[in-house]
């Protein structure tokens, strides 16, 4: 079987050979650059930006501060400019009284009144009777005490210590001995002048016989046994109070049995006159 020789088409067919001596020309492009299609949705334009405005707070802001510049630096200027104000002389005159006679009875009831009680307090304690001994490490004769000595008389010691200081306590003196079977203490505790009544009222606030027609305290006696702080050793007390301005007298009497009334009423009186 004999087949026909197929002509080749132009797409493949190989481009002419140009004649010799015939000038180059250029090429066409075998194929066309395919167009960019169009987008489908075309990319939105942003507006133009109007021109920003100033805000009325700045501007009122900058005002003010301007304002307050401007202002600060006239009156400097200003005060800057003007003479010095002469000051004032630093003494003026004193005021001068008229001349009169001055009262001495009403100058002495203007004074504030003196102390009924001052100066040493060991001078107004009975002395130990003779034939007495000393009561432990304590002086026989009158002596200075602090509060805290006065304190630790006490059972409640911290307490009492500072009940002395809280009612102000100024100073105290104190006498001690021992006769027999009984053992003394007196002592004189002066308070300052506001205030004595507030650390009197404790003393004297209890169920007291009078031991002087004269004095404002009084006296008891225990008919029970009392212990010593510490120990089981007992004891019988019997005390006696007074006041008079700003000093408490104070005396106690212990005893291995119940106190004779009269020994406590004695001792009491006779420290009484001499603070009178």
């Amino acid at each position: 079987m004999t087949t026909d020789p197929v002509a080749p088409s132009p797409v493949d067919a190989p481009p002419p050979t140009p004649p010799a001596g015939a000038p180059d020309l250029p090429s066409a492009p075998s194929e066309a650059a395919p167009e960019a299609a169009p987008d489908a949705t075309p990319e939105a334009t942003p507006p133009a930006r109007r021109p920003r405005r100033p805000r009325p707070v700045l501007l009122l802001v900058s005002g003010l501060v301007l304002g307050t510049v401007a202002g600060g630096g006239a009156g400097y200027a200003i005060q800057a400019n003007r003479p010095p104000t002469p000051l004032l002389p630093i003494q003026v005159a004193l005021p001068s009284y008229p001349a009169g006679a001055l009262d001495p009875a009403v100058a002495a009831a203007a004074a504030p009144s003196p102390l009924a009680i001052d100066g040493d307090l060991r001078k107004l304690l009975i002395t130990a009777p003779s034939g007495s001994t000393a009561w432990d490490d304590s002086p026989k004769t009158p002596h200075w005490v602090t509060a805290g000595e006065l304190a630790e008389h006490e059972g409640k010691t911290a307490e009492y210590f500072k009940r002395l200081n809280n009612r102000g306590f100024r100073r105290a003196v104190e006498v001690e001995w021992r006769q027999g079977e009984l053992t003394v203490r007196i002592s004189l505790t002066q308070y300052t002048a506001d205030r004595a009544p507030e650390a009197t009222a404790r003393l004297l606030g209890r169920n007291l016989e009078p031991f002087a027609p004269e004095a404002n305290g009084g006296y008891h006696v225990d008919t029970n046994a009392s212990h010593w702080s510490g120990t089981t050793e007992t004891f019988y007390l019997a005390d006696a109070v007074s006041q008079r301005g700003t000093v408490v007298m104070e005396v106690k009497v212990f005893g291995t049995r119940p106190v004779s009334p009269e020994v406590v009423k004695d001792l009491a009186k006779r420290q009484w006159e001499r603070l009178v």
